[in-house]
């Protein structure tokens, strides 16, 4: 391991390795055993959902973007937490040990393992957590966590504050949060970047790194899972040149990506473009990025009035939180400037809902909004072992179906099919996810419903009677092509 530092990143080089390849650990075995007919987990990995998904095989460009973070602080910086001269003395010691470079110490080894084990499942997320007597990691991979086997309690002070050394945060302090970010150079894949998150728990510190994804290379409007009409109005959108498109869907629901994706497709030469995040995520090339820093003054909404004294063309907000964004946001909007956001909203009459609720009034919401596209993730079926099921017109109705797409299904005109397991997807029937939509452009006559200040639920109404689908019938449509299964639609439409 090579590990390099200068005065705004740290990272460190890490080999990219399948699971299968990597030497024996307590905590990674060296061969997945095969599934067993009863439905044993495939991988060493324990679920408190699921067993664990592995992501597709195929390596995007992780992105070059590093911001300036935290210097490491010793443990006699001012504001630091006052430790005992025992106390401190293990600190120094575990700080001495997180920095070595040496590959064999177990501490470095069981997170460089860590490391790969993640990349190997294309994780979202890494969660180290203590306990009272052991301490645990799990794995986020599509949408569910997945508990790694027990890795040696007297590792765990070590392992943290190698992260913290590596994240540039401050290492005496264990009794406020932190945030950081580091980067791991992946031999023949680039880089792979996390954010780094610390929480005081009773048992200890809980640490999060969130995998920074590069945008995937050649990702388009097409990719995004919109069907034709819907991608029609999305590009319809994006070629007005005044108002607002709205991104809405709880956390995990691909939001910046998609947000992200419609930047890339407005970027060119003619164009001033901005964004305000919350941090930045992923570098984009010719596009002024900003960083939101609460400690210095620099809210969504300063930045916001800051960004329309630079000539902006499109400007992207990461998320509408309050009465003051989404003010300054709604008049961006209406006065030459295409504004991109997001909302943490569950459908699209909702979203109109919630920008009334921070204190915008409706007419405003009618004039500004041209198009709210709201977005869950659903898990792809195992195009290697999923079954095809008989069709039950009971559950279809119940689920939504029209009567022709039962009668359809009955016929045999398109088959739906469930999750099996197998060793390509370790056990659980799924691989990877895809989006589904619900994309309603502001007409006309949805204008004059939104400036009388029509109910959400008569909203709703008015959307469906006007032939755009809900979430849930975007859902079914990946049922019938058999992209998901029936169950999964459900699951991830059940508030929408």
């Amino acid at each position: 391991m090579q590990r390099a530092r200068d005065d705004k990143q740290v990272f460190i080089a890490l080999r990219r390795q399948h699971i299968a390849s990597m030497p024996d650990h307590p905590l990674f075995p060296a061969e997945p055993p095969s599934p067993a007919a009863h439905g044993a987990h495939p991988i060493s990995m324990r679920s408190t959902a699921e067993p664990p998904v592995p992501r597709e095989a195929d390596e995007h460009a992780r992105s070059g973007f590093t911001a300036p973070a935290a210097p490491v602080h010793s443990a006699t910086a001012p504001g630091a937490t006052k430790l005992t001269t025992r106390a401190a003395q293990r600190a120094r010691a575990l700080a001495h040990a997180a920095q070595s470079d040496d590959t064999d110490a177990p501490a470095v080894r069981l997170l460089n393992d860590l490391f790969a084990q993640a990349g190997a499942c294309r994780a979202s997320d890494i969660h180290i957590e203590p306990g009272r007597h052991q301490w645990q990691i799990r794995l986020r991979i599509d949408g569910r966590l997945h508990r790694l086997d027990n890795p040696p309690a007297h590792l765990r002070d070590a392992v943290i504050t190698r992260i913290k050394v590596l994240s540039r945060l401050d290492i005496a302090q264990r009794r406020a949060p932190q945030d950081g970010r580091l980067r791991i150079a992946v031999s023949g894949a680039g880089f792979d970047e996390f954010r780094v998150s610390t929480l005081p728990t009773v048992f200890g510190e809980k640490v999060v790194l969130r995998r920074l994804d590069a945008l995937p290379d050649g990702l388009d409007l097409t990719g995004l899972g919109f069907d034709a009409a819907q991608l029609s109005a999305v590009q319809h959108a994006l070629r007005v040149r005044q108002g607002m498109v709205l991104v809405t869907g709880p956390t995990g629901s691909g939001k910046t990506l998609t947000l992200y994706t419609f930047m890339r497709e407005l970027n060119r030469d003619a164009f001033n473009l901005c964004t305000i995040e919350d941090p930045s995520e992923i570098e984009l090339a010719g596009i002024n990025q900003v960083s939101v820093n609460d400690r210095a003054g620099l809210g969504f909404a300063s930045v916001l009035r800051a960004l329309l004294r630079q000539d902006p063309d499109v400007i992207m907000v990461g998320e509408i939180r309050d009465t003051e964004t989404a003010s300054v946001a709604i008049n961006a909007a209406q006065t030459g400037h295409l504004l991109l956001a997001t909302l943490h909203t569950n459908d699209a009459p909702a979203t109109l809902a919630r920008l009334t609720d921070l204190g915008v009034e409706p007419y405003n919401v009618a004039a500004a909004v041209k198009l709210i596209t709201a977005q869950r993730l659903v898990r792809r079926l195992c195009s290697t072992c999923r079954l095809a099921d008989t069709p039950n017109p009971v559950a279809l109705r119940a689920a939504g179906m029209t009567a022709a797409h039962v009668d359809q299904a009955l016929a045999g005109r398109w088959q739906s099919y469930r999750p099996v397991g197998c060793t390509a997807c370790r056990g659980t029937g799924f691989v990877g996810r895809c989006a589904i939509h619900q994309v309603v452009p502001v007409t006309a006559a949805l204008q004059q419903r939104i400036a009388a200040r029509t109910p959400t639920h008569a909203l709703a109404d008015a959307m469906r009677a006007a032939g755009l689908q809900t979430l849930r019938q975007s859902a079914l449509a990946r049922v019938r092509d058999g992209t998901t299964s029936l169950h999964e639609a459900l699951a991830v439409t059940d508030d929408a």
